[in-house]
Order: structure tokens, then C-alpha cells, then sequence
């Protein structure tokens, strides 16, 4: 996948078959879109390509409202990620900024779409709208298209399982925890990705070494305190692991996620890993003494071991 961050600096695409959209998630309902991407791109030999934001317009235009609490199910580098593993061609990144958002629709459409990506075809989810004030629809779109000789497909609501709907969902079952709710309305496993730190001293002491996996960005949405059956990835390595959270409500990157290996004994230290979330097994709780700590650890890694196979 090639990845760009300005428009002059994206050159050719074959073809060009776009979509547009902040894609948070990339859950089940993005799929779909995605795979038609994919289908008229092998038809007609082209690419495929999206135009997504950073930071989320939402954050960029209503700071102190609808952006204010909004937290996000993927940083920019685990929607690169899974972007990539969802097969797309190119990804556009756009630095989102009020002045980019004054952009009208059919500017959007001619200077960008057109003069820029050379788009054959532009796909988009049900009642999708863009540009300035949002003035940008599928109808605008088509007489565009008639006009400038590019297609225009809009993907029926049902087809993508009520994308706007599955987003809210997603973000509820993370907070509650639910884990296996989240994964299903994704499609693929919560994730979690960011450079490894040695941590807890205690741990270590009493075998469990853990290390510190750092929040990347501050509206990364984070499960509530507890424990987690996770499969830890880095480089070519998959482990299976035991994850701990606990938030810091003023201070969201501050936020501890801690993760100890189950089996192997790699040094994580410096490395980027990536959490794969499969349970919550517990709530925080505060133990009696050292000796009752260990022994829930272990009861916690039996509940893994029984888990992830």
C-alpha cells in the first residue's frame, strides 16, 4: 500500500477507484465498501484508493462540542494497518484544517478527484456527504460524474449494515469492556499498537515481567481498567499475553497498559507491538498481599492458555 500525505506528491493511479471517509475502525461495514473498491478495481485494472483525515474533522471544527469527547477506535498507524490488510492500493492521508474544510463540494470533486487522482469511478456509503457544510451527496455526485465522465456508486444501507450505527456500537462495547461484542462488529480484533517499555519492578519479581505499551495519541479509545487475553504480535512473532489497563481519566495517553508474555521469554523493549484483544477476564482489584497477587496472575494465565490456542 502506498501512503501520502499531500496530494501533489501522489503521481499516478491506474484507474483510480476512490472513496472518501475517516474509515475509524475499519470494521465491517468499511469492508464492504472496500471489497467494491476492490472488485471494480480488478475489473477494470485499476487501484483503489481512499481520502481519510487527521486529525478527525470533528476535533478540527467542534473542539469544544462533538469533538470535544470524541475518542477514536484506531490511531493513525492501527487504521494504516489494517488498511493495508484490507488489500487497499493507495491511502491518502489529508492534514484536516478549517481552511481545507471550506473546500466545496464540487472544488472537492474537480481539483481533487478528478485533476488530482484522475478518478475512473468514486464509491460511497449510504448517505454519504462531503465537502463544505456537507453540501456534497450522492446526487450531486452523479451529475457530476454525467458531466465530467466519471461513475458514481452509492452502496445500499443494508449492504453496509448500518455503518454509522456499528461505529457507535463498536466505541460502546469497548468502553463497557465487551470485548467479543467489539471483535464482532469489527470483524477483526480490538487493537492496540505503540512502542514497548520495561515496566512493573514487582512483577518481574514474582515472574511475571511486564512491559509498558505507549498511547500514541490522546483519542485513542481504551477499554476500562482490568485484565485481557491478548495475542501480542512483533515483527514475525505472535505470543500469547496477559494485558493489564488502567486509565488515567485527566490525562488519556498517560493511560497504563501494561502486557506480560504467558510463553516465550523474547525481550519486548523498545519494540512496536501489537495487542490483539480477545476477553476482558476481570475488573481491577486491589489484593490482599503478594501471595494472593500471584496466585490470581496464575489462575488469569490458566483463563488465557484455555482462550487463545
Amino acid at each position: 500500500m502506498r501512503i501520502f500525505h499531500n496530494f501533489n506528491d501522489v503521481g499516478d493511479i491506474r484507474n483510480a477507484i476512490v472513496t472518501t471517509g475517516s474509515f475509524d475502525g475499519v470494521h465491517i461495514g468499511h469492508k464492504v465498501i472496500l471489497q467494491h473498491l476492490r472488485d471494480h478495481a480488478d475489473e477494470t485494472g485499476g487501484e483503489t484508493a481512499l481520502i481519510t483525515f487527521h486529525p478527525h474533522p470533528r476535533k478540527v471544527l467542534y473542539p469544544e462540542t462533538a469533538g470535544k469527547g470524541l475518542y477514536l477506535i484506531n490511531s493513525q498507524r492501527e487504521k494504516i494497518y489494517l488498511l493495508e490488510k484490507a488489500g487497499l492500493d493507495n491511502l491518502i492521508i489529508v492534514d484536516f484544517t478549517v481552511e481545507f474544510s471550506k473546500i466545496t463540494s464540487v472544488e472537492f470533486v474537480r481539483d481533487i478527484l478528478l485533476n488530482k487522482l484522475h478518478a475512473k469511478k468514486i464509491v460511497i456509503g449510504f448517505n454519504h456527504h462531503f465537502g463544505h457544510n456537507r453540501e456534497g451527496d450522492y446526487d450531486a455526485l452523479r451529475k457530476l460524474g454525467t458531466v465530467s465522465g466519471f461513475d458514481v456508486e452509492e452502496i445500499p444501507e443494508q449492504d453496509i449494515q448500518n455503518e454509522s450505527v456499528s461505529s457507535t456500537k463498536i466505541r460502546k462495547a469497548i468502553m463497557e469492556g465487551s470485548m467479543q461484542k467489539a471483535n464482532a462488529y469489527l470483524d477483526h480484533f480490538y487493537i492496540i499498537m505503540g512502542p514497548a517499555r520495561p515496566s512493573n519492578i514487582m512483577l518481574a519479581e514474582i515472574g511475571f515481567p511486564s512491559y509498558t505499551v505507549q498511547i500514541e495519541e490522546d483519542c485513542k479509545l481504551v477499554p476500562p481498567n482490568g485484565v485481557y487475553a491478548v495475542t501480542v504480535n512483533f515483527g514475525t512473532h505472535s505470543r500469547k499475553g496477559m494485558c493489564f489497563i488502567r486509565k488515567n481519566q485527566e490525562s488519556p495517553i498517560d493511560t497504563l497498559v501494561e502486557i506480560h508474555l504467558t510463553e516465550g521469554d523474547e525481550h519486548l523493549g523498545d519494540k512496536v507491538l501489537s495487542l490483539f484483544f480477545h476477553k476482558r477476564l476481570r475488573e481491577e482489584r486491589t489484593m490482599a498481599s503478594i501471595e494472593d497477587l500471584k496466585r490470581q496472575l496464575q489462575i488469569d494465565k490458566t483463563q488465557i492458555d484455555e482462550l487463545i490456542f
